[in-house]
């Protein structure tokens, strides 16, 4: 499938090309010991294998492509969940979201809760120790005046504060939902455009500034309404029924709706690159790029099986691309298993900035496998309690529970998670299982309130507007 670029992308793309080709270059040379910039890209909702370098095939992203030819796929990447919020709840504080309350929500949705303003975060520390922070795109950690990017560690934000937004009203069931800072902003435009603009603007910002910046990123794309940048009267048809669930559109989309969606944010993503080569900043800044969860309804999760809210491989494996030219080989790949709450020990470490002392992180630095290295072994651990899930990885093998239906599997070499190895393999089974009761003693015990609506599924989430 392909799509063309409209006369407005074109001349947008144009328009922000040459404002950043006008911006004054930073002065990289200043010192040997510069600290890097950091751009952690996240897409919503987007499935292991969505990305045409991890195996999509009906569609291209070059853009993406290019980011992984110039640095490493990271192949055994997991999400900390299978649903949004909980994702991010250990992305920014490093921790088993299962140590805080807003990660019982799992997801969040029905209730005011939110991140706790007074606990280190990944832009918090790093904000701590120099760098400028901005999240440009979904929060989703709790709606303000509570919570908010704001009060945990980000000097601006500019995106929704929800699980999720029209592209073209930018509403979603609580209504406009577009913010900068603090304030509501009533701006025209396809979201994903907004969101690469106002990140090419504040890169710029940061060029002039000099301070080392941290910019998260954090696409809506591919997540629904299903709606692509020429799907306006889709948005119109939404937004005349009244209806203030409609945003949830769990009846709408197709698959080239989907290609044009994720197109458009490969489109993107290549422009934000543009933007760092004209101002000299691409050698001096990593960039990630990942998924929150796994993949929903238009999704390729290949070569596993099951999706967003699910503890099967589809719903917590997600792509991962690290470039880092002073460190990360180019074209190089790597096995390892790493998860999302690694990310805060392991941009700290670039940035050498300290650690919070009173909320150690859960995860580790993966450096030496950016590196090319191997990482030590260990247990990676999940529960959900959508049809009271538990899963935990620990080297090849798999403990999986579903529904009071226990698994053992080989995901490597059963990455479709098909052979039920617990008959052939009781002590290897019996251990992963009681290495799981172990931890899930030392987590938060599940809240009998939260996720008290009920639904079954991720279709039927959709439906209920959940994340």
């Amino acid at each position: 499938m392909s799509w063309t670029l409209n006369r407005r992308a074109l001349l947008g793309a144009a328009a922000s090309s040459l404002a950043v080709s006008n911006l004054a270059a930073p002065a990289l040379g200043r010192g040997k010991a510069r600290r890097p910039n950091i751009l952690f890209i996240m897409a919503d909702d987007m499935g292991y294998a969505d990305l045409s370098c991890f195996g999509r095939r009906d569609y291209a992203t070059p853009q993406i492509d290019r980011l992984a030819a110039q640095g490493m796929r990271l192949t055994s990447a997991y999400a900390n969940s299978p649903v949004c919020s909980a994702t991010r709840t250990a992305l920014i504080t490093g921790r088993y979201q299962y140590r805080l309350p807003i990660g019982l929500e799992e997801p969040l949705a029905f209730r005011d809760v939110g991140l706790p303003p007074e606990h280190p975060t990944l832009p918090s520390l790093l904000h701590a120790s120099g760098y400028a922070t901005s999240l440009i795109g979904k929060w989703h950690l709790g709606a303000s005046p509570r919570f908010g990017p704001l009060l945990s560690g980000y000097e601006h934000f500019y995106g929704v504060e929800g699980g999720g937004a029209d592209y073209f009203t930018h509403r979603s069931g609580k209504g406009l939902d577009l913010w900068e800072d603090r304030s509501p902003v009533d701006q025209q435009g396809y979201l994903t455009d907004l969101l690469a603009d106002r990140a090419i603007a504040r890169i710029g910002e940061h060029a002039r500034d000099g301070r080392p910046f941290f910019m998260s990123l954090h696409f809506t794309a591919p997540h629904w309404p299903w709606e692509g940048p020429d799907d306006r009267s889709e948005s119109e048809r939404l937004a005349a029924s009244g209806n203030p669930a409609a945003i949830f559109h769990y009846d709408g989309g197709t698959l080239a709706t989907y290609a044009q969606m994720m197109q458009r944010l490969d489109f993107q993503v290549g422009r934000v690159m543009q933007a760092l080569r004209k101002l000299r900043l691409e050698d001096d800044t990593i960039v990630i790029f990942t998924s929150d969860n796994g993949g929903e309804r238009f999704s390729d999760t290949w070569p596993f099986s099951g999706r967003k809210t699910e503890l099967l491989e589809g719903g917590i494996r997600v792509p991962l691309i690290v470039r880092w030219p002073r460190r990360v080989k180019a074209g190089s790949e790597s096995a390892a298993q790493v998860m999302s709450m690694d990310w805060l020990p392991t941009l700290l470490a670039a940035a050498g900035a300290a650690p919070s002392a009173t909320s150690p992180s859960d995860g580790i630095d993966i450096t030496p496998a950016l590196l090319g290295g191997t990482l030590p072994p260990r247990a990676l651990f999940w529960r959900y309690r959508h049809m009271a899930q538990a899963a935990i990885r620990l080297g090849d093998h798999k403990y999986l529970r579903i529904n009071g239906n226990e698994f053992l599997f080989d995901v490597v070499r059963d990455p479709l998670e098909r052979g039920n190895l617990k008959a052939r393999q009781p002590e290897l089974f019996a251990d992963l299982k009681a290495r799981w009761a172990a931890w899930d003693a030392a987590m938060l015990p599940l809240d009998p309130e939260s996720y008290s609506h009920g639904f079954h599924g991720a279709e039927a989430a959709d439906r209920f507007g959940v994340d």
